[in-house]
């Protein structure tokens, strides 16, 4: 089966074409071999869904830069926001002279995310950095050292963020030693739970895991916090129940430990709500922001309980670029757009798309394990066969680029890279989503039907 309906994608070269193939060149020459790079081509322009490339392919983008680009590529709105702050000043720092726009950004935040409570918000470059920077409130307020994060979780690449993630490689090899006093205890993966468990026995058996950690490895009176991914985005797109993540917070309750939602990939309406602790009825002490907060734009934010962010003394946080006019004024754009263009309720349509289709194929295709989504963050599972769910890297690898050449972006994910992951543009329209599918799955169809010998 090929697809049959290329509205939107166009195909003018193969990938690489020329022109990539010329940049490519330049690339092995000049930069370093570290940074991964998952397409083969360069970027020209974008709008919304569709990126085109230096050779004139255009593409729907299901990759959205990682989850960046919830509101599309080069929405209207944020540019003129941009070319409009550009001509004021650019970055005057806020250490130096403060701006409006970031008062007016704490504010939004301090209104949109979770909780009545007083909050307080600032402002820093990276989802990494502002991981950092919870952890250095949290531990400066509770006077504690212990950090508790997550099997599988991902939560950046410098040296906490990095002791905090649970994947060695790419991410930690040979980088060592690491941050001490982290700790990683196991997060709900149902659809590998012991054979004949439920998921709520799961659950429980997890949770009764604390107090036998806290006998044998640290004392609960020892642990700052506990930062968990609401959905574990580089992990594979695992998604806890409302009950483990409630149990959680509970602990964190019994043990004076502060819980961090770290929502740099679920925030801003991925997954159908604004932000994705919202799912489990918890309202978290701090949280973490960025990639989707800004359109693109290099912010990050830590927004938290007034009394625990007023915790660090004046100089103790901050950093030069933390907080850009240019990052502010586009994440209250993004703050806009997600509230009057309804983008939760379209995460909700992606999903129902996604899964309604892929659940369906899946009966038809064992070597698809698992289907998963919470909103437009939707995920794939490919594994050898549904017995033994050995995971099935290659071909997994097989058909992310086969959509590639057919004209669809989509990524890998998961601890043995063994889940195709989708994070389209919430902006995407329903017929780019429906072409941009069609492609995903003829690309299964294929590759699978070629592994089997069919």
């Amino acid at each position: 089966m090929k697809p049959t309906r290329t509205t939107h994608i166009s195909l003018k070269t193969e990938l690489p074409g020329p022109l990539a193939q010329k940049l490519l060149l330049r690339r092995q020459e000049h930069v370093p071999q570290g940074p991964f790079n998952t397409v083969p081509t360069f970027a020209a322009s974008g709008k919304g869904a569709l990126l085109t490339d230096v050779d004139g392919n255009t593409f729907i983008d299901l990759a959205g830069a990682i989850g960046t680009l919830n509101a599309g590529h080069c929405p209207p709105q944020v540019v003129a926001a941009l070319k409009d702050q550009l001509d004021k000043y650019i970055h005057p720092c806020f250490h130096v002279t403060m701006y409006e726009p970031y008062i007016a950004l704490a504010e939004a935040l301090n209104r949109i995310t979770p909780g009545d409570h007083p909050k307080k918000s600032f402002f820093l470059t990276s989802g990494a950095e502002a991981v950092e920077n919870a952890i250095k409130i949290a531990r400066k307020y509770t006077g504690r050292r212990g950090i508790v994060s997550f099997e599988r979780g991902f939560h950046g690449r410098t040296y906490m963020a990095m002791s905090l993630t649970s994947k060695v490689k790419p991410y930690k090899n040979g980088f060592g030693p690491f941050v001490p006093e982290v700790y990683k205890l196991p997060y709900p993966y149902y659809y590998r739970a012991p054979e004949g468990m439920t998921a709520n026995e799961w659950d429980d058996a997890l949770l009764a895991r604390y107090e036998d950690f806290f006998l044998a490895e640290v004392p609960g009176e020892d642990i700052a916090a506990i930062i968990m991914e609401p959905v574990q985005g580089e992990g594979g797109f695992i998604i806890p129940s409302a009950r483990f993540v409630q149990g959680v917070k509970a602990i964190c309750e019994r043990y004076g430990i502060l819980f961090i939602a770290d929502e740099v990939q679920t925030g801003f309406g991925r997954t159908g709500r604004r932000f994705g602790i919202e799912h489990y009825d918890v309202v978290p002490d701090l949280m973490t922001m960025s990639k989707s907060i800004a359109a693109g734009l290099p912010l990050s934010a830590v927004t938290g309980r007034a009394s625990i962010m007023d915790a660090p003394g004046i100089g103790e946080i901050g950093g030069t670029y933390g907080g850009s006019p240019l990052g502010c004024v586009a994440a209250l754009k993004v703050i806009e757009l997600m509230e009057t263009e309804d983008w939760c309720a379209q995460a909700v349509r992606i999903g129902s798309l996604f899964e309604d289709r892929f659940r369906k194929l899946q009966q038809e295709f064992p070597s698809i394990g698992d289907v998963r989504s919470l909103g437009a963050m939707s995920a794939l599972e490919i594994v050898s066969d549904p017995h033994s769910k050995r995971p099935d890297k290659a071909l997994t690898q097989r058909i992310i680029q086969l959509a590639h050449q057919r004209g669809v972006l989509i990524m890998s994910a998961g601890l043995h890279g063994n889940v195709i992951r989708l994070l389209s543009p919430l902006v995407i329209t329903i017929e780019q989503m429906e072409e941009a599918l069609d492609v995903v799955e003829a690309s299964i169809r294929t590759c699978i039907q070629t592994h089997n010998g069919a």
